[in-house]
């Protein structure tokens, strides 16, 4: 498996991607010519000398380097709001209170808002059904980060994932049919369409920007705010693991929760680390010892990024080196001597002390050798 920048020649499997990725993903539409667009301007982004983040947007495919097929995608938006304003609702609680009376009510709200204009947000991660294999979600997931630690110059300073919410396998949402009953008479699918187009008009026009009370909701739509859909709770769970958190911010269409956290605070980011590798050929020296835990190896350009795994690794973090198969050399595209970037795999939950990439020490062999795990 392969990571890698989307071109042009991955139109028809995006398209696909698009298609059957269902309602409320909402980052990639089947519209072969938004597509296009996209591709378009990823390659642009990635092509860019960044100082500050702008409306860049990074999009990665990731390949089957057997066959050629794109498995899946995963993407970053450099700066959101840039073009057009992201809304949420912030559920909140309001107090009402009379001391006259002696009366208070405690009451929850959503009210609509753009706080999180001017943070990068990850999205577009998607894994086609037929190549969840072992690592491939993972790599997805967090190739992003590393991609993060070494080009922090193209991102903000806060980070966010819109989660998807509640809806069922023909694309209703209970949230947004309450919505649609009192405020906006749009189906679910027109009205992601709609914004996934880039189309945001209407909610500034229709949607309500006075507070709405909870509980004055149908059981149904209340019931889902802030609770992501069953398929996404794992992809939930690794945020959770890397720091972010939910701060009371929900989709306006489906009331899915929105998480955050620090640039500087991911986990991923503070594991991933800069080596110099070095490239060893079968028969010349033979193999590395092999890892205890996969990890991710990275090559440290934009256009040219490349990403993959491997248990085929000898890591000396005091000296600041590696040594891999050649092959991976190969499948990178890089030469013998090269400048690599290196995360584990298999995730550090937040919390964990902070250290460079793969330097936790596990038992010495019987020759006094140490080799190194995250």
């Amino acid at each position: 498996m392969i990571i890698r920048p989307v071109a042009p020649t991955d139109l028809d499997a995006l398209y696909q991607i698009a298609d059957e990725s269902g309602p409320g993903f909402t980052s990639l539409m089947p519209d072969r010519d938004a597509l296009a667009r996209k591709i378009d301007h990823a390659g642009a982004s990635f092509r860019r000398n960044i100082h500050t983040p702008g409306d860049e947007h990074y999009l990665f495919v990731l390949e089957d380097d057997d066959t050629g097929a794109i498995m899946g995608t995963t993407g970053i938006e450099a700066f959101t709001g840039h073009t057009r304003p992201l809304h949420h609702f912030h559920h909140n609680t309001v107090v009402h209170h009379s001391r006259d009376l002696g009366l208070r009510r405690q009451v929850e709200t959503l009210t609509r808002c753009s706080h999180y204009n001017g943070r990068t947000e990850i999205c577009s991660l998607y894994l086609r059904p037929e190549y969840r294999r072992a690592n491939a979600g993972k790599l997805l997931s967090r190739v992003r980060f590393l991609f993060m630690a070494q080009h922090p110059e193209r991102f903000t300073d806060t980070v966010i994932a819109e989660m998807r919410g509640i809806s069922d396998h023909a694309g209703q949402s209970p949230f947004w049919n309450w919505l649609r009953h009192h405020f906006v008479d749009l189906e679910f699918t027109s009205a992601t369409s709609l914004v996934g187009s880039g189309y945001t008009d209407f909610i500034e026009e229709l949607m309500p920007a006075a507070p709405l009370y909870t509980h004055l909701m149908s059981d149904e739509a209340r019931s889902v705010i802030g609770n992501v859909h069953p398929q996404t709770r794992p992809a939930l769970r690794m945020l959770e693991n890397e720091g972010f958190r939910h701060r009371g911010f929900v989709d306006l269409f489906d009331a899915g929760p929105t998480v955050e956290c620090e640039l500087r605070d991911i986990v991923s980011v503070q594991h991933s680390a800069h080596y110099a590798a070095r490239f060893t050929a079968a028969g010349a020296g033979g193999h590395p010892r092999v890892t205890t835990e996969p990890v991710i190896v990275a090559t440290s350009g934009t256009m040219d990024f490349r990403a993959t795994v491997t248990e085929q690794a000898l890591i000396d973090p005091e000296a600041g080196t590696v040594t891999l198969p050649s092959s991976i050399g190969d499948r990178l595209g890089i030469g013998k001597q090269a400048s690599v970037w290196l995360l584990p795999l298999n995730q550090v939950r937040a919390g964990a002390r902070k250290q460079k990439a793969l330097s936790a020490v596990i038992p010495a062999d019987e020759h006094g050798e140490r080799h190194y795990a995250h």
